[in-house]
């Protein structure tokens, strides 16, 4: 199992803390890169196009991340496969398991390709996007969109990585990645003036290179020796694959289709709404940084031990991870209340007027996430948790859960508050999920007794 300049990790011994959040620090180290690629992106059209470029940009946040949470969701559903044969110690289907996972890509990648571009101007109609920035809108979404490939291999690859023990091969892509974007941010759209389009250019390029690094990496596995027949769809392991990866992408994209409501419902309220909306959804990430990691942690984690039939570790590991997740969520909530303001400032320009109205929108949404940012963070552990366990039907249920809530919030809390009620409709959908998820950790982890035996290799999803 040796390397060559690239670390895996047996995740099935060792303390499960240390491991767990020595696996998440350099996920978070990479979230704080993706991060400033993304606040880059938002500040430079913000202060270099204008108001209305920052709104056209919000205005398609929900629909590109539909796109986006699809890929994700396959992505990580894949991964949690090989984690449980890399656990299992078991090379021959980890390796049929990746070459198959990048077969389906493919297939996946077209079908989106296609479908997200026939999509785009009608969904952002239907979304109630206002007509003088919806042009910009469609714009940016057709040369984000067309890098659909680019997006989908860097998320496997992640995966890939991820499942294996080795978070730091993403965080130095992503490092790369980041410091890219921000150098072709900055010539495309502030030198070249090329607008919008010059910083959807930056950022699929940007990704191109976190691509090709993770792939020069992933070449130097030993354990990794995929052939052209590990490539080619054999049915069980299909089936496995799409049953862990499915429910994981209509999660997500359920939970995009109930951001698409609120962002129909926020379109209405005029372009310094969603200007003040869209700057605190770009903090989003800085928000839930931790969470996500710990996340990615969590699955490899559990994923890894249950294939080694390791129950009590798995155990072990939740109550730690999630009293580690806890204090780091009080941690930067209580940074982004205190620190909100001058952070949001990067992102919105024009009059005084204008950057008030847009600002008072901003920091009240940033106030309630923060103050609530434990849900979130408890919702991210528990749910990774049961997608190790191979149990990625549940996160699909929380995610019909957080879109109920969404819509439901949206349309009954301004009737009361007024404009300002939407924004509490996030925190809401937050809670709906975490209480499902909890519970439903709680029940499936009784299931299996503190030491394994030799039934329980049934829990892996594929056996051939």
């Amino acid at each position: 199992m040796s390397v060559k300049s690239v670390r895996i990790r047996d995740l099935t011994q060792g303390s499960p803390v240390k491991l767990i959040v020595s696996f998440a620090l350099p996920l978070m180290a990479g979230n704080v890169f993706q991060q400033l690629y993304t606040i880059v992106d938002t500040a430079v059209v913000g202060q270099g196009v204008g108001i209305k470029a920052l709104s056209a940009l919000g205005a398609a946040d929900w629909l590109n991340w539909f796109v986006i949470s699809i890929i994700q969701g396959f992505a990580h559903g894949f991964s949690i496969l090989m984690a449980q044969y890399f656990g299992a110690k078991d090379y021959k289907q980890l390796n049929q398991s990746i070459g198959i996972s990048i077969t389906l890509s493919i297939i996946i990648c077209v079908s989106l390709l296609v479908v997200s571009h026939i999509i785009t101007v009608p969904l952002l109609t239907l979304m109630n996007t206002p007509a003088d920035i919806l042009p910009d809108s469609v714009l940016y979404l057709r040369f984000i969109l067309s890098g659909i490939p680019i997006i989908m291999f860097y998320n496997l690859l992640s995966s890939i990585l991820r499942a294996l023990g080795d978070s730091k091969t993403p965080l130095y892509a992503m490092i790369v990645a980041a410091l890219s974007n921000v150098v072709l941010d900055l010539l495309f759209v502030m030198v070249f003036h090329w607008g919008i389009p010059g910083a959807a250019i930056a950022t699929l390029i940007a990704q191109l290179l976190s691509v090709v690094y993770c792939a020069v990496k992933m070449r130097k596995i030993d354990i990794l020796h995929i052939h052209r027949d590990d490539l080619k769809p054999k049915k069980d392991m299909v089936r496995a694959l799409f049953r862990l990866g499915t429910p994981v992408a209509l999660q997500n994209a359920i939970i995009a289709i109930g951001g698409m409501v609120v962002q129909s419902v926020i379109n209405v309220y005029g372009v310094l709404f969603i200007a003040g909306y869209t700057a605190t959804n770009k903090l989003y990430g800085l928000l839930e940084i931790a969470a996500t990691s710990f996340g990615y942690a969590v699955t490899t984690y559990v994923g890894q031990n249950l294939g080694a039939k390791l129950i009590g570790r798995i155990k072990k590991g939740l109550r730690a991870s999630a009293v580690v997740a806890l204090f780091t969520s009080v941690i930067i909530g209580a940074a982004m209340i205190l620190f909100g303001k001058l952070i949001l400032g990067i992102f919105l320009a024009g009059t005084p007027s204008e950057i008030k109205t847009a600002m008072d929108i901003a920091y009240c949404f940033l106030f309630i996430m923060s103050v609530c940012l434990p849900i979130l963070y408890m919702l991210h552990i528990y749910r990774s948790a049961l997608m190790g366990l191979g149990n990625t039907v549940v996160p699909m249920i929380s995610g019909f859960a957080e879109m109920a809530l969404r819509i439901a919030v949206v349309f009954v809390l301004p009737a009361f508050m007024g404009q300002d009620g939407v924004l509490y409709a996030e925190v809401a959908a937050w809670t709906a999920a975490a209480v499902i998820l909890v519970s439903s950790y709680y029940l499936q982890i009784r299931r299996y007794p503190d030491k394994g035996s030799s039934s329980q290799a049934e829990d892996l999803p594929c056996k051939q």
